[in-house]
């Protein structure tokens, strides 16, 4: 009978710890400026403010990286950078952002959400060239910091939204811009990564060389989405002609900004983060540190 009790006991205080687990505030992540002082050569707008609202961000002046810690126990010494879409005109930092780095970090993945400067946005003086070299030295700067947060410097990758898949296709397949200012130890490091998610990426690229080398893809979008269905399929054939590894779902319906599935009717897509979940396995991505 006692040890009935003490069994009962154990399996009340697991229900009741995963309970306020689950009710534990939301991790805000760690603010990780891009540069020390701001861009070189616009130092003097980096106390500008950002304005933000129900779940964008814009005016993005002095661009950073968030930094979610992966569940402790479960890390995998992956990482991958959050690149949240917008139109380059702001940034969805919430279904885009934090809540995919979160999703990631549950899985044992430390995950950076970038804050890049927007060339699309109104009375902004950022190009799309600012926002390709704040997506390299996102790449760089997580890569240069490795030991600290504890993962593989060759085990970095992207997944981008819409736009922000725009620029991870970039940074993924396209010799990467000159680095604001003169350069610095980070600028040297290797701006490429280890591999790509691209969900409803943008039609916009700058030019690509693929060959079978190129970092693996996962690719996701729905086949009515008018604006970002064709950008996958390309690349996939692409990467097929290339010999290079790819793998596509291309869902019937759902549109555009389906994200991570959360407020999608689509039983398809509200599943669909489960593909990043097989592919990251079937590459050896969210093995367990030392298993």
């Amino acid at each position: 009978m006692l040890r009935w009790c003490a069994i009962v006991m154990l399996a009340l205080a697991g229900i009741l710890g995963s309970a306020a687990l689950s009710q534990a505030p939301d991790d805000p992540g760690k603010r990780i400026n891009l540069w020390d002082g701001g861009v070189p050569g616009f130092e003097n707008r980096a106390a500008i403010p950002e304005e933000s609202a129900s779940y964008w961000t814009k005016s993005v002046n002095n661009p950073s990286i968030t930094y979610f810690a992966p569940w402790p126990g479960r890390e995998t010494g992956t990482a991958v950078i959050v690149v949240p879409g917008g139109a380059h005109e702001f940034l969805v930092t919430t279904t885009e952002g934090a809540d995919v780095a979160r999703w990631f970090t549950q899985r044992g993945v430390a995950a950076f959400v970038l804050r890049y400067r927007l060339s699309r946005q109104k009375d902004q003086p950022w190009t799309i060239d600012n926002s390709r070299q704040d997506t390299e030295r996102a790449v760089r700067l997580v890569r240069s910091r490795a030991q600290e947060f504890g993962i593989d410097p060759h085990r970095v990758g992207i997944i981008g939204f819409s736009a922000g898949g725009e620029l991870a296709r970039m940074t993924l397949l396209s010799a990467p811009v000159p680095p604001p200012g003169n350069g610095d130890a980070v600028d040297a490091l290797s701006a490429r990564p280890d591999f790509g998610i691209l969900v409803f990426p943008g039609p916009m690229k700058a030019d690509e060389h693929i060959t079978s080398s190129s970092p693996p893809l996962l690719l996701s979008a729905a086949s009515d989405d008018t604006c970002c269905s064709q950008p996958v399929i390309d690349l996939m054939e692409a990467y097929r002609k290339a010999n290079a590894s790819a793998e596509l779902h291309l869902y019937a319906a759902g549109g555009h900004a389906y994200n991570m599935g959360e407020s999608t009717p689509m039983v398809s897509l509200r599943n669909w983060p489960d593909r990043i979940t097989d592919w990251m396995t079937d590459r050896g991505l969210l093995h367990r540190r030392g298993k």
